[in-house]
C-alpha cells in the first residue's frame, strides 16, 4: 500500500512542552497510520511519558498540534479523545471488586456503553474464565489485560500503551505481543512506548526514537536497526578452537566482551557465546569451515545492537544520558 493511501490516525506536529523556563519536549513530530503498531522508543527520562500525557489530554502542550482522526486535541478535546483508549503506567483497578464489576464501573462513566460491549471486550482479551473473580486474585498479566479491556470499551481507533510489558514474565510478554498483533489485524492502531529495543523489534511495524525530548529518527524498525549493523553470535562445543579460527581473518571480526553492546539478556542463556561482526553472506561459509574442523555448532544467531548502540550510531556518537 502506497504511503499516500494510508489513513493517518494520529498526527503530531511540532509538539513542545516547557515546565517553567525549562524545555522538556522539543518540537516532536510523527504520524501513526491505521492498523499499524507504532513504537515510541527511548531511554527512561527521554520524554516518552510526558509526550503520551499530552497525546491523551492529561497535560497541555506549550506549542504544536495533536490530531486524532483529524480532530485537534487542543481545540476539540472531546471529539479528538473519544477515538483513543490508553493505559499510562500501570492500570488502576479495584482489587476488592471482580473484573466484571470494574469494567461495569468504568462503563457507567462513559455514555452509551451497553453491557453487551463489556462481554465483547472480556472475550477479546481472553478473560472469560476469570472475569467474575476478584481482581486481587489476578496475576499482573491478567490485570494488564483487564486494563486493556477497559481501554477498549469505547471502541477506540487508537490504543496507547505506556511500557506495557513492565513487570511481566516472558510468558506474559509473549502473550501480550500476540494479543497486540491480533488487535492490529482487526484494524486498530497501537502506539506502544518502551525503553527496550528488542521488545519494539518483535512487536512494532514502525518506530519513532526519542532522546532528550527530541525525535531523532522515524522509520521501519528493521531499517533503523540495520543502520547500526548487527552482530553474529556463535555457540559451539569447542569455543576456544573456534576463536582461534576466527582470529585475524579478513572476513570476520571477533568482538571482545567489554566492547560489544549486545543485550545481556540474550547472551545469558548461552554457554560461552562468541560475538562477531561478519557479513551475512559469509556465515554459511564459516559454518562449513567449523564443521570441517569437527567443531559442533549449537546455534548461530544474528543479534541487533542494543538501544544504546543504536542511539550512538543515529546521533553519530553523541552521548545519550
Amino acid at each position: 500500500m502506497g504511503e499516500q493511501t494510508k489513513e493517518v490516525v494520529l498526527s503530531v506536529r511540532g509538539l513542545k512542552k516547557r515546565i517553567g523556563r525549562k524545555p522538556i519536549i522539543h518540537g516532536v513530530s510523527f504520524d501513526v497510520n491505521a492498523g499499524e503498531i507504532f513504537g515510541f522508543l527511548g531511554p527512561n527520562g527521554s520524554g516518552k511519558t510526558t509526550t503520551i500525557r499530552m497525546l491523551v489530554g492529561l497535560i497541555k502542550p506549550s506549542a504544536g498540534d495533536i490530531l486524532i482522526c483529524g480532530e485537534n486535541v487542543r481545540t476539540h478535546p472531546d471529539r479528538a479523545l473519544r477515538h483513543i483508549g490508553c493505559i499510562v503506567e500501570n492500570p488502576e483497578m479495584y482489587g476488592f471488586m471482580t473484573g466484571w464489576e470494574n469494567l461495569a464501573h468504568f462503563a457507567r462513566m462513559q455514555p452509551g456503553i451497553p453491557e453487551s460491549r463489556i462481554a465483547e471486550v472480556v472475550e477479546i482479551v481472553g478473560l472469560d474464565h476469570r472475569i467474575h473473580d476478584k481482581v486481587k486474585t489476578y496475576s499482573l498479566g491478567m490485570r494488564q489485560r483487564l486494563g486493556i479491556a477497559q481501554a477498549l470499551l469505547c471502541k477506540p481507533k487508537l490504543l496507547i500503551l505506556d511500557e506495557p510489558t513492565n513487570g511481566l514474565d516472558p510468558k506474559g510478554i509473549k502473550e501480550l505481543r500476540e494479543f497486540i498483533r491480533m488487535l492490529a489485524q482487526s484494524g486498530m492502531s497501537l502506539f506502544i512506548s518502551s525503553h527496550l529495543l528488542s521488545e519494539i523489534q518483535l512487536m512494532c511495524d514502525r518506530v519513532a526514537i526519542i532522546a532528550h525530548g527530541e525525535v531523532i529518527a522515524v522509520g521501519e524498525v528493521e531499517e533503523l536497526v540495520s543502520q547500526a549493523g548487527a552482530y553474529t553470535v556463535w555457540q559451539v562445543d569447542r569455543p576456544d578452537e573456534a576463536r582461534r579460527m576466527f582470529a585475524d581473518q579478513p572476513d570476520i571480526a571477533l568482538v571482545p566482551e567489554r566492547e560489544h553492546r549486545v543485550d545481556e539478556a540474550l547472551l545469558s542463556a548461552m554457554d560461552k557465546p562468541i560475538v562477531t561482526v561478519v557479513d551475512e553472506s559469509r556465515i554459511a561459509g564459516w559454518v562449513n569451515r567449523l564443521v570441517a574442523a569437527d567443531i559442533g555448532i549449537v546455534a548461530v544467531q544474528r543479534v541487533a545492537p542494543s538501544l544504546e548502540e543504536l542511539f550512538l550510531k543515529l546521533t553519530e556518537g553523541e552521548k545519550i544520558g
